[in-house]
């Protein structure tokens, strides 16, 4: 073979690997702040090592598990650009880190997202209402903080975007809730109970799995409300929906919770052909009235046909 024809056919897997190659999604394209690298150095493994100068050797030691990130993660979420320092004390640059540092004053969300125009429309004002009447913090007081549920590293606006599907959505969310009802040391932290067991405290709800892998816990531990992406106010566990006509309806709550932002309504509307596409069908919610029409009008045409003929097979015989 040539060494002309050899590298025409490298140009051209070349050129074939690039038109085949996927193009980067937006998540990729996003670039880590020079910080977030340098704290993800360390903070992105198990095992960190540093040069111990006291000593004069280089040790490893095992990261708390609570601050290992994710680098992907970190990169996909809302503050993937985001420095580290932004909001943390650039004092943690250096190593070890000063003690004292975590004494000090931690942003809130409310202080970057509260009063803002910009993030009017995911109503964050409401939300800080709304978190100030749950049962987590009438249990914890002010010790609950946003970043209990929402992790600013890795957080996602998942339940107003159209590019994530439900079983995500529901993931998403129901990890929020399962990271600290399901971790008993992370909850022996916070609550000084016992942790309850979720499989015994939900033994009402016919088919658990189904239920679990399909909708969120909010759906039944949160009020009703109408203006918010998500509801954020979680109700004491003896005021949680148990009553399977609330979702299993034309009108159910899953309507105005998890199926908000993804029109439901006019997926309804549409008729048989849009319930069959929806990936979200739910027993007694998808009723198609035009469909419930059509099966009375031939129920009863059936009906009518029985009737008739019997009412012959009796007049023949006499």
């Amino acid at each position: 073979m040539s060494k002309n024809y050899q590298k025409y056919v490298s140009w051209m897997l070349a050129l074939l690997f690039l038109f085949l190659a996927p193009a980067k999604g937006e998540d990729e394209k996003v670039e880590l702040a020079s910080t977030a690298k340098a704290c993800l150095h360390c903070h992105g493994e198990s095992l960190y090592s540093f040069e111990n100068e006291m000593m004069g050797l280089t040790e490893t030691k095992r990261m708390n598990p609570y601050f290992i990130l994710d680098s992907a993660t970190y990169k996909a979420g809302e503050h993937g650009t985001f420095s580290c320092d932004d909001c943390h004390s650039p004092d943690y640059s250096t190593y070890p880190h000063n003690a004292e540092l975590k004494l000090e004053f931690k942003y809130s969300c409310q202080d970057c997202h509260g009063g803002d125009d910009t993030y009017a429309h995911l109503h964050f004002d409401e939300i800080e209402i709304e978190v100030q009447n749950s049962v987590h913090v009438q249990k914890l007081g002010d010790a609950f903080k946003c970043e209990m549920c929402h992790d600013p590293h890795t957080n996602k606006l998942v339940a107003s975007s159209n590019k994530y599907s439900i079983p995500e959505i529901v993931s998403f969310n129901n990890n929020m809730c399962l990271s600290c009802h399901m971790d008993e040391v992370k909850y022996a932290i916070l609550v000084d109970e016992d942790q309850p067991e979720l499989m015994k405290t939900h033994d009402w709800l016919p088919n658990q799995s189904l239920h679990f892998k399909n909708v969120r816990c909010i759906e039944c531990h949160t009020s009703r409300n109408d203006t918010m992406m998500v509801a954020h106010n979680i109700l004491p566990k003896e005021s949680a929906i148990k009553n399977c006509v609330e979702c299993h309806s034309s009108n159910g709550l899953l309507q105005a919770k998890l199926y908000k932002y993804l029109n439901i309504e006019s997926r309804s509307n549409e008729g048989i052909a849009s319930s069959l596409r929806n990936e979200a069908y739910v027993i007694g919610a998808n009723r198609n009235r035009a469909l419930n029409l059509i099966s009375l009008i031939l129920f009863g045409m059936v009906l009518s046909g029985i009737v008739v003929h019997i009412s012959f097979r009796i007049i023949k015989r006499k």
